[in-house]
């Protein structure tokens, strides 16, 4: 891999800094991509993939043999080992098929052909689109939860530092604490920090921070109940244990599964836990969005207004008290269908 970088980059007249400009890393990582002392993460690669106008799946299938021959090596057993590997991926990749409906596969695979169209145009990211569709991330966000603020409100607060005449403190904060959030699970996912306790906690200390301090980042430590909801989420002294087993099956399950439904998953199972006295919600799109983000996927922006909200709550009251979460993927999948091609018709013009 390290002679096809080097090699596309230079076939494109492209200085090392260059390239380290267009990925916002430093000058040298790049020199370590190319003399193979360092590894791209998967994030990067897509994007190399784009500055570099090298096929995507070729590259990405040269970086999964060589993160392979690192973890295996040469040793006596490794083709034994990579045949049984052979198996269980072939046996994964049919069962997690065969879970899902037509429907649903149908829109996932139209998901992976923009996203694939995404990867070519990574080096018209801008910052400003970045912005503006995260301002309104915020806005709907909050919307869904009662916050008031409208959008032009919302950018006041956040990038003028104004304060709204007839809105209350909490309101301000939801605002600037979202934005804040955001900022944070972008830095995950920049670094590749792993999605563990710790870092579910601080988002969510985030969320509330200055709302009600003494709950932020903490789980509840009495019982509640989810207004017009028929989900009892459980007993406070469970909650520790209900979120030690969503992690777990985060971790056997993050290799398995289309990142949009992980994503969709890690969603409906944090908030139907309702781990924390408040901010749930926020907090659950949060995660959701981060595993989208890590995966190269977009913001999943979820609409505040009465039809898309009855509508999402709706698919997540059928996900909690049926058991069936077919209508609540969809609705997901549909959403960041929808953020993807408004993402591309924006840096594509």
């Amino acid at each position: 891999m390290k002679t096809l970088l080097k090699n596309a980059r230079e076939k494109k007249g492209l200085k090392t800094r260059e390239v380290a400009q267009l990925l916002g890393i430093d000058q040298a990582l790049i020199s370590k991509f190319e003399n193979g002392s360092r590894k791209p993460t998967k994030d990067q690669i897509a994007k190399l993939a784009s500055i570099l106008d090298i096929d995507f799946e070729t590259l990405m299938v040269i970086w999964l043999k060589e993160r392979i021959l690192y973890e295996i090596g040469d040793d006596d057993l490794a083709l034994k080992a990579m045949s049984l590997a052979e198996e269980q991926i072939k046996y994964n990749v049919s069962f997690v098929r065969k879970s899902i409906s037509k429907n649903l596969l149908n829109l996932l695979n139209e998901i992976d052909d923009l996203k694939k169209k995404l990867d070519t145009f990574r080096e018209f990211d801008s910052f400003r689109i970045a912005q503006a569709l995260e301002l309104e991330y915020t806005f709907e966000s909050n919307r869904i939860e009662g916050n008031t603020l409208t959008l032009r409100e919302t950018d006041l607060v956040i990038n003028e530092g104004l304060t709204i005449s007839g809105k209350s403190m909490r309101e301000h904060l939801e605002a600037i604490n979202h934005v804040e959030a955001i900022g944070y699970i972008k830095q995950l996912m920049e670094r590749n920090f792993p999605f563990n306790e710790r870092e579910l906690l601080s988002v969510h200390n985030l969320i509330l921070r200055g709302i009600i301090p003494e709950d932020a980042g903490r789980y509840r430590r009495v019982q509640v109940m989810i207004k017009g909801s028929s989900h009892m989420p459980p007993q406070p002294f469970i909650v520790p244990k209900e979120m030690e087993d969503y992690f777990i099956w985060y971790n056997e399950n993050k290799g398995k599964l289309h990142p949009v439904i992980l994503a969709a998953e890690m969603h409906e199972r944090l908030v139907t836990i309702h781990p924390f006295i408040d901010g749930n919600g926020r907090t659950s799109r949060l995660v959701m969005n981060l595993i989208l983000l890590q995966n190269g996927f977009v913001i999943a922006n979820i609409k505040g207004d009465y039809d898309s909200r009855m509508n999402y709550y709706q698919a997540l009251e059928t996900a909690q008290t049926l058991g069936n979460k077919e209508d609540f993927l969809l609705f997901i999948a549909q959403i960041e269908k929808e953020c993807l091609e408004r993402y591309l018709g924006i840096i594509s013009k």
